[in-house]
């Protein structure tokens, strides 16, 4: 399983976590660096002055997971 770490950095060079998205799509292709990136901006308020967001793209292994 895919996931996308989403950070956003200060001016200072202050990193902080936003959150972890999974990757539910089922074609690959549909994915878009954009699309990741835009869910970070609504997760973070519009009015925060936030616009240096990345993330990283992570493997998740699902077999140890416990609900």
């Amino acid at each position: 399983m895919v996931a996308y770490k989403v950070y956003c950095r200060e001016k200072g060079g202050k990193e902080h976590f936003i959150g972890i998205l999974p990757e539910r799509r089922t074609n690959p292709k549909r994915m878009t660096k954009n699309s990741v990136l835009n869910w970070g901006r609504r997760v973070v308020a519009d009015n925060s002055g936030v616009n240096n967001i990345y993330f990283v793209k992570v493997d998740v292994q699902t077999s140890n997971l416990t609900y």
